[in-house]
């Protein structure tokens, strides 16, 4: 371990590897840090023997403007363009055209009434028609979005987002995770399986405490995330307590993954979608055989994600299956068989979702955001105030961080 590196990165997920490729051929030192034994962070594409499935991040959010893309197909992956289901039902199995024609039209004149006419608590809740009989959809989909019910989502925050992001989504067959975890520039110094266990500044030196060691950087990169930064896992010191009160205003959702595997013959086409319950907030959002895999991706968040954490992943499968069940017949049990399962909450080193900003704390992403004593710079997507949640928001706030590092120790190497 090289004990006094110019720069030190703090987390190897999109942000730390975007702080990375900023850094790299600048003429510093830099060494990474990541507690989790492989790179990636939030992105992780698992190989599973049917297929290869993002835990985490899947899509290329604002595809056409989202750094992923240019590298991805500059390291020669494929980035499919092509249109996906999301927002359609097979067959109207559950949810007939005209209810779901219904239920878009409450989620739109809630996003216009955010946007137009946000209400005065910025509680995101306050702006649902109180008689609409689509309340439950619209909770759900405040989990897969915010990771949280729509009474704790900052409505500033939420409309940030909504009006940055292009609504072009596209993917990778390999893996969104795999793209990330490939692109660490070389002439870096890695660090796997090696979470800080404390942060303190020794006269112009950072000292960052692990179990194999301590390493003295001049300037370090925070990329940890909201909830560890605001949790006890690590030893900060006091001065960084203003930060570690906006993380604490800036928590992360709850957002999980399962995964099916389909065997023998199905009624599952591929390319298809199917949401289990409309008038469910916990229901599961089912995006079946991918890229003609024999997979389905049952994505939960908020109350549904919460209680895969409180029942365990068995009992989100059950729960699926019989979901899957009541929209495609019982005979689909013998062909559904549990695959895989993210644990983003019970990740010590991360601790759930992505963030969201509580009502009234929109301001927390900027107050995160800045360095402490030209030294200590924090990125993230937490940090972003318009993409935060998405791998391209770290990422730019990576290179933000990185940047403003270059600009603090440059002039001392003259």
């Amino acid at each position: 371990m090289n004990s006094d590196p110019d720069i030190a990165i703090i987390g190897a997920g999109a942000a730390g590897i975007g702080a990375a490729r900023r850094l790299a051929g600048g003429g510093f030192s830099v060494s990474i840090l990541e507690a989790l034994p492989r790179l990636g962070g939030r992105a992780w594409t698992y190989e599973t023997p049917v297929a290869a499935v993002d835990l985490g991040c899947g899509w290329l959010h604002s595809a056409d403007r989202n750094p992923w893309t240019r590298i991805a197909e500059e390291k020669g992956f494929v980035v499919d363009r092509g249109p996906t289901a999301w927002g359609e039902q097979f067959r109207d199995l559950g949810f007939p055209k005209a209810e779901r024609e219904a239920a878009g039209r409450a989620f739109a004149r809630w996003s216009e009434r955010i946007s137009t006419t946000p209400p005065v608590s910025d509680r995101a809740s306050d702006a649902l028609d109180p008689d609409s009989p689509w309340i439950a959809y619209l909770q759900a989909l405040s989990g897969y979005i915010s990771g949280d019910e729509l009474e704790h989502i900052s409505a500033m925050d939420y409309a940030a987002y909504n009006m940055a992001s292009t609504g072009c989504n596209w993917r990778v067959p390999t893996g969104y995770g795999t793209v990330i975890s490939s692109s660490l520039p070389a002439g870096i110094e890695l660090h796997l399986a090696t979470p800080i266990e404390a942060l303190t500044f020794e006269g112009r030196r950072i000292a960052l405490r692990t179990s194999s060691g301590t390493l003295r950087p001049r300037a370090a990169i925070c990329t940890v995330s909201t909830n560890v930064l605001a949790g006890d896992s690590t030893i900060w010191p006091s001065v960084l307590d203003p930060w570690r009160d906006a993380a604490a205003r800036l928590p992360l959702g709850s957002n999980e993954k399962l995964f099916l595997e389909i065997v023998g013959d199905s009624p599952f086409a591929p390319e298809s979608y199917v949401i289990g319950d409309a008038h469910d907030p916990a229901t599961g959002a089912y995006y079946i055989r991918p890229f003609g895999s024999q997979v389905i991706e049952c994505f939960l968040g908020g109350a549904g994600a919460r209680a895969i954490a409180a029942d365990g992943s068995d009992a989100g499968f059950a729960r699926a299956i019989d979901q899957l069940a009541e929209l495609f017949g019982s005979s689909v049990r013998r062909c559904l068989r549990p695959l895989v399962a993210s644990d983003w909450s019970g990740t010590a080193s991360i601790g759930g979702a992505y963030s969201h900003a509580l009502p009234g704390q929109v301001d927390a992403r900027s107050a995160l955001a800045r360095p402490f004593d030209d030294r200590l710079f924090f990125a993230g997507e937490a940090t972003h105030t318009t993409d935060f949640s998405t791998a391209h928001g770290a990422y730019g706030s990576g290179v933000r961080a990185a940047e403003q590092a270059i600009a603090a120790l440059a002039p001392n190497l003259r």
